[in-house]
């Protein structure tokens, strides 16, 4: 019954027209602010979902690592025990570390990572190459594919290069106690591919085969520097993870692609859920604009009230009749500014309507994707905002008392 009134009351022709004005400048506040606070948090699911693509095509699901130090050691029996594992599909051994790689008397600093024919069922780094081809040689003949921020700071040409690059690394195995210059282990490599991924990976990283790198680093044969593993289904990770955790013992971490970015993950949530709270406050001061309408609405029923009260409604009733008027308002505007949000993000979608300036980036236009229970939390949250700004009116409204004789 409290809502045929609300409705009733809303369809109504106000008989003063900043009644009405109040009310449609209140509701298009609602549908501003609801649309504002989806297309935001889908602009973040979007960039969220590239990044986790990006990351996706260099990290591993799982990577096996020491607790302490940067060696572990795996047997021939272990790495039987891992291919055995149900839950895995492949995994790659790998060795790493810094390095300065130099092209005449052009240097620089990598990260130098040396893999085995696995990697490329591991990672999807293969299939980022824009030049030559993922081709590690061996430990005769290294190979190595490089970043296209690592090719353009030494000024190699993959395609090219004739002469071969020099690797400079610390071998810990050196024996040469004192003398730190014969403790750097000095080959030379050719430049086979480059890769593009994202500045942080094509800026820093460069890949060799596995034989060299043990080589250069001085490791024993069953030494590496971690594990990278891919699970067959990313519903049973966390299941994998322990799993791999009982077998190889409290000496090794197992850290999936989430823990192994962390802290990147963390910071785009966090900053996601700050711009909802942000926007979530201007819709609280927007709604001021509702309050406003339902008072002057409460003013001008004064005689309706009363007639009800006379009637025998009680406050409650009254009270519940406002109310419903704050949820439709509160309601339709939420609607309307979700279907307009759909709206702008299928013409995003289709048309690139707003475009990311600067050229530098993977794509040229602002990412959407929308996820259902963003539009549970928006329409839920607009609805405690409305309800919230209606509680006032219609205790007022509540509270009026009898007087049919004016």
């Amino acid at each position: 019954m409290n809502f045929l009134f609300a409705w009733r009351y809303f369809k109504a022709k106000k008989s003063t027209s900043a009644v009405n004005i109040i009310a449609w400048i209140s509701m298009s506040a609602i549908i501003v602010g609801s649309a504002a606070l989806i297309l935001v948090l889908s602009v973040f699911n979007g960039f969220e979902d590239l990044v986790k693509s990006l990351y996706s095509s260099f990290y591993a699901d799982l990577k096996v690592s020491a607790i302490s130090g940067k060696v572990i050691r795996v047997t021939p029996a272990q790495q039987k025990q891992l291919a055995a594992l149900n839950g895995v599909s492949a995994f790659s051994l790998v060795a790493e570390d810094n390095a300065i790689l130099q092209n005449g008397d052009l240097p620089t600093i990598v990260y130098l990572k040396g893999v085995d024919s696995n990697y490329t069922r591991v990672s999807g780094i293969a299939d980022k190459l824009i030049k030559g081809k993922f081709n590690l040689g061996n430990a005769d003949t290294p190979g190595a594919v490089l970043g296209v921020g690592v090719e353009s700071a030494i000024a190699a040409e993959t395609e090219k290069e004739v002469l071969p690059l020099s690797v400079y690394i610390f071998n810990r195995n050196s024996g040469n106690e004192g003398d730190l210059a014969k403790d750097i282990s000095n080959e030379n490599v050719v430049p086979t591919g480059s890769f593009a991924i994202q500045q942080d990976f094509d800026n820093k990283y460069a890949f060799t085969n596995l034989a060299f790198m043990k080589r250069m680093l001085g490791l024993n044969p069953d030494e590496y520097s971690s594990i990278e593993l891919r699970v067959r289904d990313d519903q049973q990770g966390d299941a994998v993870k322990r799993e791999l955790e009982q077998l190889l013992g409290p000496s090794y971490q197992v850290r999936s692609r989430y823990e192994q970015n962390q802290g990147l993950y963390n910071v785009m949530r966090m900053e996601k859920w700050v711009i909802y709270i942000l926007l979530t406050l201007i819709l609280i001061v927007a709604s001021f604009n509702m309050v406003g309408a339902l008072t002057m609405l409460v003013l001008e029923k004064q005689q309706d009230i009363q007639v009800l009260k006379a009637l025998g409604a009680t406050g409650g009733f009254i009270r519940r009749i406002f109310l419903s008027e704050g949820f439709l308002l509160g309601a339709l505007g939420g609607v309307c500014g979700i279907v307009l949000a759909l709206i702008i993000c299928w013409l995003q979608v289709r048309f690139k309507l707003v475009p990311l300036r600067g050229g530098s980036f993977l794509i040229d236009y602002y990412p959407v994707k929308l996820i259902a229970k963003d539009f549970f939390l928006v329409f839920g949250t607009i609805l405690l905002v409305t309800l919230s700004a209606s509680l006032l009116p219609s205790i007022k409204a509540a509270s009026q008392p009898i007087e049919l004789k004016s």
